[in-house]
């Protein structure tokens, strides 16, 4: 099967569109090979995005860039405190 990044978005419309089809029925493994996903995934994105609008998904995605970011940031400044120290005590 080829590999293939879902959007959030796309995500939580799969997630409802499994519902539907779960409440009509079908077993969750007609489901998963209905959107042509594995169980495994399935599983992972009720967990994820269980109960998640579109635009909170989106939200959560763009705080999650943006921790990225300032975690980076942090590891920087760590490492410039870290040198000047050194500069400072004479021990390069």
């Amino acid at each position: 099967m080829k590999r293939r990044r879902h959007t959030p978005e796309q995500v939580i419309r799969k997630l409802a569109e499994g519902d539907k089809l779960l409440v009509q029925g079908q077993s969750i493994e007609e489901v998963c090979r209905h959107l042509e996903i594995t169980e495994s995934t399935w599983h992972r994105w009720r967990n994820q995005y269980g109960g998640m609008k579109a635009n909170d998904a989106k939200k959560r995605k763009e705080l999650e860039k943006e921790n990225a970011r300032l975690r980076k940031l942090l590891a920087e400044a760590e490492l410039d405190k870290s040198m000047l120290k050194e500069l400072a005590e004479g021990n390069f």
